[in-house]
């Protein structure tokens, strides 16, 4: 049975979560809104400049720009004359439906209701589509049981029964869930590495009834108006569609790979991955050399070695606060002239290691060429894989790149939950600390969608930790990070400072509320308003000890650091771009020193 619903705008005020008010309003005639009026030539000018790079990314074509200017300065939301939103009632035997919408027995899809249809030849055929909901996914839950009017708004446009006014633990839990299935994400591209972590959002009741289909009749995009700080969805059409025909897009637009792309949408149409392996072997060179060229880094010239008079005073050229406070011994001096020091360390990543070797061999650096196989997470695990023969090692959980290997990880998930087995993993970015963009979950629609943010690996989340007993809190998760020196890879001599730093989270654990940050996480010195609990090391080791008198330090420091040379001999095992190349000896252009921390979690 089908039944027609127009398209609706009413009023939702959510300032926290970045909503805004929207009426229908009546419209002017669309036909004179499309020619910009003299004098506002300037003005769409000057929208092209700010926004053109997002409009030929998003590949919305020139043809309609106009029309989303004139759209956009005057919030003409006009979709509701164009098109409605119609339910159709599942049949028992449609189990297809059912399992794409679980919790859904009404299922709803747009079509075009004007009697004249839309034209894609007509630059008007362009709408904006309002966000119901943009939030950042920590501060999801918070936002569902405290910001009046939305559970029920999220609950009733997914399908999930809603009854009374107080949030029920049970609806939120739902809606959490089923929000994978209609979120869509962009991210800023300046600011601070916490505003450049993913935004989320969910359109409104229009937008997110917008089928799939292999052969979409309509593309979406978001799209950040600059001018009017407010970010939109876009809807225009790929074809002409006459009264009736149904607006679709593509969920999985762009992914020509038939596999991933199953994969891809498996959260609405499911799918069995039998027969496709689960085995995630090194990649080819090809992946290394291409980072490096994405790095644009260029390795040093063989040179002769350098040596430094022991009683030379060297000058040191840095940005760095830690190593401007705290570096006082008398053979460094400071220097403000990078082009005068013998000693370069930097926050800004050195690309042109050859031409530092062919101007300045003596100079000494605190990077080596092609370190990322040490420093970025999806590169960490494909090294791991070169341990113990090609084996892997023991110390790395499972761990899948969700760019390269996602058909893998899904099989390998899918044969998990077969067997009964604890299907909880943690998402995280590949070159981002502190947690930020992190994710813990077990729901396999979640994890897919990270694909579409920022690039991350997932990793198999311990769910049998090592604890630590706080004696105000109870038995929390802790971690240990130790700082390392790689002095030289041939031979590797690579030293840690005999001090360790401690974290612990803030809340007893349990595998469940994954989005609490004090109690899945433990790193709270970056967060605002929490406890930093700390314990000096020489502290720790008795407490550990007393509390796990079965295993020594002495001895769980040995695998630790056991751990650590084999990452390293991994890493420098192979040729350069490959693996951190061997720099020739003597204190050089080519002869760095690195230092860096690494945090060891134990598992039971």
């Amino acid at each position: 049975m089908l039944r027609y619903y127009p398209v609706v705008r009413y009023t939702f005020l959510c300032t926290s979560c970045y909503s805004r008010v929207t009426l229908k309003m009546e419209q002017p005639n669309t036909e004179s809104n499309t020619n910009v009026m003299n004098g506002e030539e300037e003005h769409f000018n000057t929208f092209l400049s700010l926004h053109s790079a997002a409009l030929q990314s998003s590949r919305i074509p020139s043809l309609y720009w106009k029309s989303l200017y004139y759209k956009l300065i005057n919030e003409v939301y006009d979709a509701g004359e164009v098109f409605g939103v119609m339910q159709v009632e599942q049949d028992d035997e449609d189990e297809e439906g059912k399992k794409a919408y679980p919790s859904v027995e009404i299922r709803c899809k747009v079509v075009v209701t004007r009697g004249t249809g839309m034209q894609a030849s007509d630059p008007t055929s362009i709408f904006l589509v309002d966000h119901a909901w943009t939030y950042r996914v920590e501060s999801s839950r918070q936002q569902l049981e405290q910001i009046p009017g939305l559970l029920p708004r999220m609950a009733s446009l997914m399908g999930v029964d809603f009854h009374g006014e107080a949030p029920d633990p049970d609806v939120v839990e739902l809606v959490l869930k089923q929000m994978w299935k209609y979120n869509q994400t962009y991210q800023l591209a300046q600011g601070s590495a916490e505003e450049k972590v993913p935004v989320w959002y969910i359109m409104d009741e229009f937008g997110s009834q917008v089928q799939h289909s292999d052969q979409p009749s309509c593309c979406m995009a978001p799209f950040f108006y600059t001018q009017g700080q407010l970010a939109y969805t876009v809807l225009w059409p790929l074809a002409d569609l006459q009264e009736g025909e149904e607006v679709t897009r593509d969920y999985a637009y762009g992914e020509s790979n038939p596999l991933v792309r199953r994969c891809r949408l498996l959260p609405w149409v499911p799918a069995d991955l039998e027969g496709v392996s689960t085995l995630t072997p090194e990649p080819s060179d090809i992946y290394y050399e291409t980072i490096s060229q994405e790095n644009k880094e260029i390795l040093p010239l063989d040179i002769q070695p350098h040596t430094v008079p022991k009683d030379k005073v060297l000058k040191v050229f840095t940005e760095m606060g830690q190593v401007l406070n705290n570096l006082h011994h008398p053979r460094f001096t400071f220097t403000e002239t990078e082009e005068e020091a013998d000693i370069l360390w930097t926050f800004s990543h050195i690309r042109d290691y050859r031409k530092l070797s062919e101007e300045r061999p003596h100079v000494m650096t605190n990077q080596f060429p092609c370190e990322t196989v040490v420093t970025v997470k999806d590169c960490v695990s494909a090294v791991s894989r070169r341990v113990r023969g090609g084996q892997g090692a023991e110390w790395l959980p499972e761990t899948f790149n969700l760019q390269t290997e996602l058909p893998q990880f899904v099989r390998h998930y899918q044969q998990r939950q077969g067997r009964g087995e604890d299907n909880h993993w943690i998402c995280k970015p590949w070159n981002l600390a502190r947690g930020l963009d992190t994710h813990i979950t077990n729901n396999l629609d979640y994890i897919i969608r990270q694909r579409e943010s920022t690039p991350k690996v997932v990793c198999k989340y311990l769910e049998d930790p090592v604890l630590f007993e706080r004696e105000e809190v109870g038995m929390v998760k802790f971690d240990i990070r130790y700082m390392l020196l790689l002095r030289s890879v041939q031979p590797l001599r690579l030293y840690s400072y005999n001090v360790f730093w401690l974290r612990f989270a803030n809340r007893p654990f349990s595998l469940d509320h994954f989005d609490d940050y004090q109690k899945h996480f433990t790193v709270m010195n970056y967060a605002e308003g929490v406890q930093l609990k700390q314990v000096h090391y020489d502290e720790f080791i008795p407490m550990f000890e007393k509390q796990y008198p079965q295993y020594p330090w002495k001895a769980v420091e040995r695998e630790v650091f056991t751990a650590f040379a084999e990452l390293f001999q991994a890493a420098s095992s192979r040729p350069p771009t490959v693996s951190v190349p061997t720099p020739p000896p003597g204190p050089s252009g080519c002869r760095p020193r690195v230092m860096g921390s690494i945090s060891a979690g134990f598992n039971n």
